[in-house]
């Protein structure tokens, strides 16, 4: 079991996850988002490798249109 702050909340997951698999719990896999894990900005281009550790950090910040 991990634990994870994801924007200030604690989340707890059964099982290790990587971010790709968060999103796409969050339902923000087809979202324009920036993610910064541990005060570091992941590239997309890397959610798929990346494995959730315990007491990571996450910031999820999706992008809104308008003007």
């Amino acid at each position: 079991m991990i634990s994870v702050s994801i924007n200030g909340s604690l989340s707890t997951f059964a099982q290790p996850l990587s971010i790709a698999e968060l999103l796409e719990q969050m339902q923000l896999s087809n979202k324009r988002i920036a993610l910064e894990r541990n005060g570091e900005i992941v590239p997309r281009g890397q959610f798929n490798q990346q494995m959730l550790a315990d007491g990571d950090k996450l910031e999820v910040v999706v992008a809104v249109g308008g003007g």
